[in-house]
């Protein structure tokens, strides 16, 4: 699989079925840009696209111009996913699903474990909640797309801790496959990238708690990341401050360690 980083708006083959558009957008949450998934069987004319990203015109048009596109599919509710998802069906015709029925158009919400077939693939639906409430994964069958609930490097942010521990101990049970993350390169092995989210999770919940007992049971959660991301760069304190508030959460309502 090639760690060769693509340039913008170049379609790259990563599997034998899924190819990566990177989105010109790059930042703190988005890392390089926003990949932009697109899905075809061995023998289909027609491509799925997962993630077409924000409202971007030349992206969308270049995303268009790899159709026909059959189905749009939409990993969570934020911006740089889903904005340029009702363009995108403007330019082609292409229904979109998601978890959120918000965000389908002329199409159904898909729910966990259903197969969506389409372009000549069978995509499995995995409810992952975690960095969202509305957080899904699509499972092929040499790779996972995992949207932001994996990422190609660093970690995630988190909405519900309790939440998205579940959805690691679901994906590190699907072995043999790649993790194809919204931001990032791709991943060799899901199941081991997501026993490490695990450990981290915990290590972050240990000095959580040691922060409190400095800090005090009612610390606030900018008070904790002054302590526990203190060598990290202040521009990422705003993200840390929500995960760290989904860890406060978890603490208060599970005074014992979790297991992973």
């Amino acid at each position: 699989m090639s760690v060769v980083h693509p340039a913008y708006g170049v379609l790259r083959e990563v599997t034998p079925t899924a190819s990566v558009m990177l989105e010109d957008n790059p930042g703190d949450m988005t890392l390089d840009g926003t990949n932009t998934w697109i899905l075809r069987g061995p023998d289909a004319s027609d491509c799925v696209v997962v993630d077409p990203g924000y409202e971007d015109i030349p992206h969308l048009t270049r995303v268009a111009d790899c159709g026909p596109i059959s189905l749009i599919l939409i990993t969570h509710h934020h911006p740089d996913h889903v904005g340029g998802a009702p363009k995108l069906a403007e330019l082609t015709g292409a229904p979109i699903r998601a978890f959120d029925r918000k965000l389908c158009r002329d199409a159904e919400p898909v729910a966990h474990g259903e197969v969506v077939s389409a372009a000549g693939l069978d995509l499995t639906v995995l409810h992952t909640p975690g960095h969202t409430d509305d957080s899904i994964c699509f499972q092929l069958d040499d790779a996972v797309l995992t949207g932001d609930t994996i990422l190609g490097r660093g970690t995630t942010v988190i909405s519900s801790l309790g939440h998205y521990l579940d959805t690691l101990r679901l994906l590190r049970t699907i072995t043999g496959v790649a993790a194809l993350p919204g931001h990032g390169e791709e991943l060799p092995d899901l199941a081991a990238v997501a026993s490490e989210y695990l450990a981290h999770r915990e290590e972050r919940l240990d000095q959580v708690r040691a922060a409190l007992q400095q800090l005090g049971p009612h610390a606030t959660a900018r008070q904790v990341v002054e302590v526990v991301y203190a060598d990290v760069d202040k521009a990422l304190w705003g993200p840390a401050e929500w995960s760290v508030r989904a860890q406060l959460d978890y603490i208060r309502n599970h005074p014992e360690p979790a297991q992973p």
